[in-house]
């Protein structure tokens, strides 16, 4: 089911064969920044070196060592210039900077996703400006509000949470250090030329391997991506229970919402969205167990990010993809969110009620019991409670007290705001 949602892209930057070819990359981009090193003949024969991941798998078995296996399998490729390959560096070099340029290359997926979800989400908000629909708070009516105003919060987080991303995979460093990060063997200039030619950041203090609260805060912000995209689904989740009925997920022809009753359609893309997004979060703790590691490295958190960094990155992708899905193809009950307004029978215009009576000269406390006695006889009664406010003969201007248009009257404003969330990336 996953697969079925998951671009292939994503699925590709986390195969072996592109681990490795990121760590190919390294150690070419490194013999070429060896000074009094390799001949440009000798260059070549590097930037032609190759691998299979069935070879450097068999090597494995011998060595037990993975990157060494690799070395070996790239270095005899190369004939005899395979002797400047992987030439004073150490394993950290090659796999942390291989994983900046993996997770550089995932990030290029991820954060224009992200903004495209910020932008058709507040395409929506401004189509449903004027959509009428009830405000609830702990899950009870409270105050009409817009759809549009509704939508325009996910917006804006999903833009948030497009800012998080690109920091948090901006932020990711390539270290060249050598053992223990002294940069006894090849200097600190070194590393700048190697990083350079591989268009990463360089890590300002190494202990050998790239500081584990930089992949943390990454997955952070992942999660915290997630998290987002889980309100979202959970308020189309309670909007399309039967009861309320509101907004209803795409439902494709000929598509089945339960093998035992015909009449089902169930929110399933949601629901899948906010259990991926507990995935997530635990993707996250372990991401933040992996920052404290013996001394100057041990590879405790290896094992961990070799499930948690590619899960979380395709995880998230297939999330936005469903989440998008959502978006676009939503059907809007605005009937129904009418209806619904009238389900307390007028009680939710309590607040307007209780400020034109203070406003009138009552103390506050007084129209306070007022409003709520009443407020509760209409909802428990069905009586509108302008009529029961007329019965006892309280004088108000009741054709604006009970006007729906007060409470969107500053959307329009409020949905210009909407103008920091950039156009989709082409």
């Amino acid at each position: 089911m996953i697969a079925r949602y998951t671009r292939p892209e994503i699925g590709a930057v986390w195969t072996d064969e592109a681990r490795f070819g990121a760590m190919r990359d390294v150690e070419i981009a490194a013999a070429e920044a060896l000074e009094d090193g390799p001949t440009e003949e000798e260059l070549d024969a590097i930037r032609a070196s190759s691998f299979t991941v069935d070879a450097i798998n068999e090597r494995e078995k011998i060595l037990d060592h993975d990157t060494a296996a690799f070395v070996d399998i790239l270095a005899a490729s190369a004939g005899p210039a395979g002797r400047w390959i992987h030439y004073g560096l150490t394993s950290s070099d090659v796999v942390d900077t291989g994983l900046a340029l993996q997770l550089k290359r995932a990030g290029e997926l991820l954060v224009p996703a992200q903004r495209t979800l910020a932008h058709e989400l507040a395409e929506k908000a401004r189509e449903h400006a004027d959509t009428l629909s009830v405000g609830r708070t702990h899950g009870v009516h409270a105050e009409p509000t817009s759809f549009g105003l509704k939508l325009a919060g996910y917006a804006m987080e999903a833009h948030r949470n497009a800012e998080r991303l690109e920091r948090a995979f901006d932020q990711i460093t390539a270290a060249i250090s050598g053992a223990v990060g002294t940069f006894a063997t090849l200097g600190p200039e070194y590393e700048e030329r190697v990083a350079g030619k591989l268009g990463l950041k360089t890590e300002p203090i190494s202990t050998q391997v790239v500081p584990r609260d930089r992949h943390a805060e990454l997955l952070s912000a992942i999660a915290l991506a997630g998290s987002g995209l889980e309100r979202f689904a959970t308020e189309i989740r309670h909007l399309q229970r039967t009861e309320v009925r509101e907004v209803e997920e795409p439902f494709g022809k000929g598509q089945k919402g339960s093998s035992a009753m015909p009449h089902k359609r169930n929110p399933v893309v949601s629901e899948r969205i906010t259990g991926l997004s507990r995935v997530l979060r635990g993707n996250a703790q372990a991401a933040l167990e992996n920052v404290a590691l013996w001394h100057e490295r041990d590879i405790s958190h290896s094992s961990a990010e070799r499930i948690i960094l590619p899960d979380s990155t395709i995880l998230l992708d297939q999330m936005q993809a469903l989440s998008l899905r959502l978006v676009r193809g939503m059907v809007v009950h605005a009937d129904r969110m009418l209806a619904n307004l009238e389900i307390t029978s007028g009680a939710l215009f309590s607040q307007r009620v209780l400020l034109a009576l203070v406003q009138s000269g009552l103390q506050r406390d007084d129209a306070y019991r007022i409003v709520q006695r009443l407020g509760q006889q209409a909802w428990d009664t069905r009586t509108p409670l302008r009529t029961l406010m007329e019965n006892e003969g309280v004088e108000l201007d009741y054709d604006a007290v009970f006007d729906y248009g007060y409470y969107i009257r500053h959307v329009p404003t409020v949905l210009q705001r909407l103008e920091v969330i950039p156009s989709p990336p082409s």
